[in-house]
């Protein structure tokens, strides 16, 4: 055997991180078949390659049996004891058939080989690495644009931004630095193919997982995420931790660390509100920076009504309603707004008091009162102990009508 293709074998095993013995079995399997091939045999043959001695030998195997029905394939216990008496019927017998000008036509099928199986372990070896990090944020450097699409090469593969996945207020050139989102990873007969997104809202989530502390070490989670990329996005957090104020982790001090992510995203807007399991204050909090008044919620149809002031509504609404669109998005509830004025003609602002009962304040603990009034009294009660008692040592009528004479 060639010292080249030893020396080929090694370097392989060092540079590609290709085990030797994958390669070495890879070869034995294609020599077998270009002797077969080559030299017109059709029996059972084995090649043994010698990778410390440099040598390469092929052994014909036939089948002891007692009658012989094809004489490639199968031999006679009789000319199997001429060869060694110790053959019994079931044996397999191996005789070297090694051709003359086999190391050629053996250099040649190896190199070819070695080369498809190098291929295909590299293939195999970037897949492995890239169906981890799916859903995962990479940095990328624009290589080439089509009408279509957006090559970005993330290394060691080329992978594909579709128009449908790119930002339509980016413009994208050769050798940008970017970071996109891996969203799909699949085999093809050329290698894995890799499909990332400027869009998608794992994004943003990577992105402030990468910027704040605090969401990468889980103290503040984040609940939702709404968004209309190159635009506008909502992000609702929560704090594990009642010290920390989640919107504040996120926008940091002189909000360097949302800015940060603004810049990523080229100018896009993020709307950081934080979540809360009561629909009426969530819902209240996703249609920020608009104020609401009242937030009217049905269960059943997991919808609300929204009162806002008049001259808020359009802030509400949004440009093309896409702060209304968002915030329901971000909720995952029914938004209706109302201005303060429809909703006063409507009937449904302010509030009407009801017979529901509601928590009153009385020796000491919290009660349900059912009539929905409250007297003078009891309205000083309802602050709770040790609260000032405004009627205390107030004078009677008559009292204030004798002091006054």
């Amino acid at each position: 055997m060639s010292s080249d293709l030893l020396e080929a074998l090694n370097a392989l095993e060092k540079q590609k991180g290709i085990s030797r013995d994958v390669l070495v079995e890879a070869i034995e399997t294609a020599l077998v078949t270009a002797y077969r091939r080559n030299f017109n045999q059709a029996q059972n043959v084995r090649v043994d390659l010698n990778m410390d001695a440099g040598t390469m030998k092929v052994f014909s195997r036939k089948d002891v049996v007692e009658e012989v029905e094809d004489d490639r394939l199968q031999i006679s216990l009789e000319e199997a004891r001429k060869v060694n008496p110790l053959y019994e019927i079931g044996d397999v017998l191996e005789e070297e058939v090694t051709p003359r000008n086999f190391g050629r036509i053996a250099a040649q099928t190896a190199k070819q080989v070695v080369t498809q199986r190098v291929r295909e372990a590299e293939r195999g070896m970037i897949y492995d690495e890239y169906v981890d990090r799916q859903d995962d944020i990479v940095n990328g450097v624009v290589e080439r644009l089509d009408p279509r699409n957006i090559y970005v090469s993330l290394g060691k593969v080329e992978a594909v931004l579709p128009q449908n996945e790119q930002i339509p207020t980016e413009t994208y050139r050769p050798h940008d630095r970017i970071k996109v989102y891996i969203t799909k990873v699949e085999r093809a007969a050329r290698g894995p193919q890799v499909f990332v997104s400027r869009t998608h809202p794992g994004l943003l989530r990577r992105l402030f997982e990468m910027e704040v502390p605090e969401i990468y070490d889980g103290i503040v989670e984040i609940k939702s995420i709404a968004r209309e990329a190159g635009d506008r996005s909502k992000i609702s957090v929560h704090a594990h931790d009642e010290d920390v104020d989640p919107v504040g982790s996120c926008v940091g001090a002189r909000g360097n660390r949302v800015q940060t992510i603004v810049d990523e995203l080229s100018g896009e807007k993020i709307d950081i509100v934080e979540w809360s399991d009561n629909p009426e204050i969530f819902v209240a909090n996703a249609l920020s920076p608009a104020k609401v008044l009242d937030v009217l919620v049905n269960e059943e149809d997991k919808s609300t009504t929204v009162v806002v002031p008049d001259y808020q509504l359009s802030l509400a609404i949004g440009k093309r309603g896409q702060n209304a669109r968002l915030a329901a998005k971000l909720t995952g509830w029914k938004i209706d707004i109302k201005s303060e004025a429809d909703a006063t003609e409507l009937g449904i602002y302010p509030r009407t008091v009801t017979d529901e009962p509601e928590e009153q304040w009385e020796d000491g603990e919290w009660i349900e009162e059912s009539d929905g009034l409250y007297d003078e009294q009891s309205a000083a009660d309802d602050q709770g102990p040790g609260a000032i008692d405004l009627y205390e040592d107030v004078p009677a009528d008559d009292e204030m009508d004798s002091k006054e004479d």
